[in-house]
C-alpha cells in the first residue's frame, strides 16, 4: 500500500473532500459526548472499570454508563464513581456508609467489594468521608469488557498510535464509488 502515491494522485478536491470528511468524524464524536454529558449531568458519562476491586460485580474491562443528577440522594449499597485530589484516574466502588448532618450535608464511605477495608487509604490525607462534590457519577448500566480496548491502548502506546494512524489513512485514502 502506497500511502503518499493515493494521496499524489488524488486531485485537489478529492483530498479536500476526504479532510472535511475526517474532520466531521471527530466533530461529531465530540458532539455525541457534549451531548451525554449534557444528559447525564456527569462530567464523564461513560467510564471503564480498570482494576479487580470490584468483582464479582463489575470487572477489569467493563464499560460503565452514569448518571450524576444533584437532586438524587447518595444510598448505601450504590456504585459510586469518585475522584480524589491528587489522582488523576476515577475510582469505582460502592457506597457502605451514609453520615447525614442536620444542615443537610451528607458525607460518605466507599469500598470496593474486592477489597478487605474500606477506603480511607485511597482518600487525601485527613478526609475520612466523600462529598457530593466528590462524585463523578452513579453507575446506572454497563457493557461488560468492552473497554479492554481502552486498557489495550493505554498499555501499548504504540498498539494505539498504530491503531490511530491506520483508521486516519483509511478515512482520508478511501474513495467515494
Amino acid at each position: 500500500m502506497d500511502l503518499f502515491g493515493d494521496l499524489r494522485r488524488m486531485n485537489k478536491r478529492q483530498l479536500y473532500y476526504q479532510v472535511l470528511n475526517f474532520a466531521m468524524i471527530v466533530s461529531s464524536a465530540l458532539m455525541i459526548w457534549k451531548g451525554l454529558i449534557v444528559v447525564t449531568g456527569s462530567e464523564s458519562p461513560i467510564v471503564v472499570v480498570l482494576s479487580g476491586s470490584m468483582e464479582p460485580a463489575f470487572h477489569r474491562g467493563d464499560l460503565l454508563f452514569l448518571t450524576n443528577f444533584h437532586d438524587d440522594p447518595i444510598r448505601a449499597g450504590e456504585i459510586v464513581v469518585f475522584k480524589v485530589e491528587g489522582r488523576d484516574i476515577p475510582i469505582v466502588h460502592r457506597v457502605i456508609k451514609i453520615h447525614e448532618k442536620e444542615n443537610g450535608n451528607i458525607k460518605f464511605l466507599t469500598k470496593g467489594d474486592n477489597n478487605e477495608v474500606d477506603d480511607r487509604g485511597l482518600y487525601k490525607e485527613g478526609q475520612n468521608w466523600l462529598e457530593k462534590k466528590d462524585v463523578v457519577g452513579r453507575a446506572r448500566g454497563f457493557l461488560p469488557y468492552v473497554g479492554m480496548v481502552t486498557i489495550i491502548m493505554n498499555d501499548y502506546p504504540k498498539f494505539k498510535y498504530a491503531l490511530l494512524a491506520v483508521m486516519g489513512a483509511y478515512v482520508l485514502l478511501k474513495r467515494e464509488s
